[in-house]
């Protein structure tokens, strides 16, 4: 039977990783973003506790069911499947304590392929560089994390209400907030999966449960209808009104409460700024005259009566958010993968970009930081041209970028959506969010590309 270990040194007490790992979220966090992998349900890490994952592989889903045993509170735990695509897979993970601030992790995995011998003979090779890739993925994001979360909560745990929890932003923040050891309620839609730990709201008919947001020191809101589509005239309207009304029912509601949360941190975008060309941009820079600039602006001025009540209010003028998992690195991937990827237009627009695991990081910062409000800029301090991004997907997928879409396609093709988001060029400094004390992770674009596809 095969055998694949991998150790890392974590900076903190055996006890706190092996609480990380059995909070929710854990398996969230640690799954490869390149791979399409979801928790169907879990019962905790307790003895005798089952797992159910399905994995995806096109129109192919396998389900996958582990068994947790051999809990060794602070110290281990170990996963064995019952069901699944292995011939036999166990899975043991250890803490060890090196000192009070020092752990080793160690993931030991005891498997057989598919066919067993004959199955490694075949594609022996293939299960030993996945497993490489999906576990230097885990060590490095537990690590990140777990440093991340040891500097700023300085012991002390937050009840946080996110609004669009499902969307691609949400649904990374929400695991980083429990493995964190924060309590987190969901904002959800009658009907569409609200628990004990949801809130039920509609913003188009202007209701929501006051209520549950008591006891809330903070309110976190990225909720919004998928910009990346062609607009007509109807398609900006569900835009704008996904946006502005849910902000301002949100900034409403919590000027309204008598122990309002201390802090509002509401999305944005750079779209705020328009076209500018190779200007830079802060966030005293004006905004742009088109569609996205004037609905980035309603947006904001939707949380004046929350900033009027005295909460403190972050408006986060997200860049490209980079992920496999959705955003414009998703579309990208099957082109250039085919060895058909290129510039767009001229390739010399500049391209305010951020990893998807920094920004979840500068969420919590800004909640955590007192020192931040108003509009904070939310991109890498790394800007690149669409050239230089294209040359750095290309080598880091090791596929020629030579089949450029022209700005003439882009604007038949997309409409205002290209000539506004493709084809823009935003230029913007993060330097208020270094000067706050933010360190990125991810602030070089082949890094960043690296960490998300696994290469």
């Amino acid at each position: 039977m095969p055998v694949f270990e991998k150790s890392s040194e974590i900076p903190v007490s055996a006890e706190h990783l092996f609480e990380w790992h059995c909070r929710p979220g854990a398996f969230e966090r640690l799954a490869p973003p390149w791979e399409q992998i979801e928790l169907v349900s879990s019962e905790g890490i307790q003895e005798g506790a089952v797992a159910e994952l399905v994995m995806k592989a096109g129109p192919i889903r396998r389900r996958w069911i582990a068994r947790h045993s051999d809990i060794q509170p602070g110290q281990q735990f170990v996963d064995t499947q019952i069901n699944g695509p292995f011939a036999s897979w166990i899975h043991t993970h250890s803490m060890n304590q090196i000192d009070d601030q020092l752990a080793v992790l160690k993931d030991k995995v005891n498997y057989s392929p598919p066919l067993r011998l004959f199955g490694q003979l075949l594609a022996g090779r293939f299960i030993l560089r996945q497993l490489e890739r999906t576990f230097a993925y885990r060590h490095e994001v537990t690590k990140r994390d777990l440093e991340f979360h040891q500097a700023y909560s300085e012991g002390r745990q937050m009840k946080i209400a996110v609004g669009g929890s499902t969307g691609l932003v949400g649904s990374a923040l929400v695991p980083f907030l429990t493995t964190g050891g924060h309590e987190v309620v969901r904002l959800t839609r009658s009907g569409h999966g609200a628990d004990e730990n949801s809130i039920e709201w509609n913003p188009s008919a202007s209701t929501i449960d006051a209520a549950g947001l008591e006891g809330c020191e903070a309110v976190v809101h990225l909720g919004g209808k998928n910009i990346a589509c062609r607009w007509s005239s109807s398609t900006k309207d569900v835009l704008k009104t996904s946006r502005v009304e849910s902000a301002a029912l949100l900034s409403r509601t919590l000027a309204e409460m008598d122990n309002p949360p201390r802090v509002f941190v509401c999305a944005s975008a750079i779209g705020f700024y328009g076209h500018r060309g190779d200007d830079v941009m802060t966030e005293d820079s004006p905004p742009g005259p088109r569609f996205i600039s004037e609905l980035c602006q309603a947006w904001e001025e939707a949380t004046a009566p929350a900033r009027k009540a005295g909460i403190r209010v972050v408006n986060l003028r997200i860049g490209v958010v980079l992920s496999p998992q959705g955003g414009a690195l998703k579309k990208m991937l099957f082109p250039f993968k085919m060895g058909g990827g290129g510039i767009v237009g001229s390739g010399r627009q500049h391209w305010s970009w951020i990893d998807l695991d920094d920004l979840i990081r500068v969420i919590l910062h800004c909640v955590q930081t007192e020192s931040l409000s108003g509009p904070v800029n939310a991109t890498s301090p790394q800007v690149v041209t669409n050239r230089e991004f294209t040359k750095a997907l290309g080598k880091v997928l090791r596929r020629p970028t030579i089949f450029p879409m022209p700005a003439f396609v882009v604007k038949a093709a997309f409409g205002e959506m290209g000539e506004e988001l493709m084809l823009a060029s935003t230029r913007c400094d993060s330097a208020k969010l270094g000067e706050s004390g933010f360190q990125f992770g991810y602030g070089n674009l082949e890094a960043s590309l690296r960490h998300l596809l696994g290469r």
